[in-house]
């Protein structure tokens, strides 16, 4: 039986889905038309561009804020769907004309040719751990916020604490206690921004408790749990490291890991000459924010002390013996640099370029083990 190919190319927006075809072959792509962004209209268009099983749909669409729902309809209607990276869609030099239907008869011939590179798709039960990490990232920034406007607001009114306390800490909860003032306006003021910023904690506290609970019970709670192995990588990191890999079958090496979190160095080379600049900042922020935070730890010597010794016990050996690795290598490499002059802020990115290649030993570690048990 011959079967055709029909390469479908979707511009998605909000309420709106552009929609061109390519066809097998070196025709030129053909626009459709465009559609609601629905289930129903969805599925009424793959019929009537699939009339019969002779027919084979392959389907793109650029990740964006819409997220994977698209693409789970698709794979529910048996319709192969790949969600490709906008930012390395191939782009004509002096194109200045975008729309709807010029992005999507652009994706349609890409797609044919085979030009696109496609982007990791979770399951939703992984997209949810990674919603809740992230919105507790969201309600951390937050906070940092209100805090920065009560700090603004006392120094406009010459306020600083005078028993020296530094900010945010006990002493310094105290003494906000302690100020009164005169006129209704600021005292209200005031009093809203310390109710923000309590509301927010409470909010915090909320999110921890429901990432504590995954961590013992979720999905990823085996790779959570070992990834607290490594030093200065506690509940809520770890679960941030797991929510943002889903899959370390995906990055076939150390290397390809770091680069996906934007920690190598970038680089142009020409004939004999070679540089390379700072690190490229491409890939997943969230992974390369934690993994920094996590690098400054390393600049102490090796040890296992109470909180991490809690966390060690139950975690297979094969982990335990990456994670002391991993403090015995970068404590020397921070030292190396340290005394070669480097900037602190060069040395913790090299450190955190590192520790990313022992994260992604310890869930290779985990998914050995996985498969041995499963064989």
């Amino acid at each position: 039986m011959n079967h055709s190919t029909k390469y479908v190319g979707l511009d998605v927006s909000k309420a709106k889905i552009a929609v061109a075809i390519a066809d097998e072959g070196r025709q030129e792509a053909r626009f459709w038309g465009v559609i609601e962004h629905t289930e129903e209209a969805v599925r009424k268009l793959m019929q009537k561009l699939r009339p019969s099983e002779d027919v084979v749909l392959e389907v793109c669409y650029e990740s964006g804020p819409t997220g994977n729902v698209l693409y789970r309809w698709l794979l529910a209607m048996n319709i192969a769907c790949t969600i490709v990276a906008p930012s390395l869609v191939p782009q004509r030099a002096g194109d200045r004309v975008k729309t709807d239907r010029r992005d999507a008869l652009r994706l349609a011939q890409l797609f044919r040719a085979g030009e696109l590179t496609s982007v990791y798709v979770p399951s939703p039960e992984d997209e949810a751990l990674r919603d809740l990490v992230r919105a507790r990232e969201d309600a951390k920034e937050d906070m940092n916020r209100h805090k920065q406007r009560l700090g603004k607001f006392l120094l406009r009114n010459q306020l600083s604490p005078s028993n020296g306390a530094k900010p945010w800490t006990h002493k310094y909860e105290e003494w906000l206690d302690t100020l009164r003032f005169s006129d209704d306006c600021k005292r209200t003021a005031f009093q809203e921004y310390r109710q923000t910023i309590r509301e927010t904690q409470e909010r915090m506290k909320r999110y921890e408790k429901e990432i504590e609970r995954q961590a013992q019970s979720g999905v990823q709670a085996p790779l959570i749990q070992a990834l607290q192995a490594l030093k200065g990588v506690a509940v809520i990191t770890a679960a941030t490291l797991a929510s943002e890999i889903f899959d370390i079958t995906r990055f076939p090496s150390a290397g390809s890991f770091m680069s996906y979190c934007g920690l190598v160095p970038s680089e142009s080379s020409s004939g004999v000459s070679r540089w390379q600049g700072n690190i490229t900042k491409a890939g997943n922020a969230h992974l390369r924010r934690v993994l920094v935070e996590s690098a400054w730890h390393y600049r102490h010597p090796p040890g296992i002390r109470k909180k991490l010794r809690e966390r060690m016990p139950d975690l297979p050996p094969g982990v335990q013996a990456i994670a002391w690795e991993a403090q015995s290598r970068l404590y020397k490499k921070c030292k190396g640099l340290q005394r070669r002059g480097k900037h602190s802020g060069c040395v913790i990115t090299s450190i955190a370029r590192e520790l990313a290649g022992f994260v992604w030993a310890i869930a290779r570690e985990l998914e050995k083990q996985k498969q041995a048990n499963v064989a």
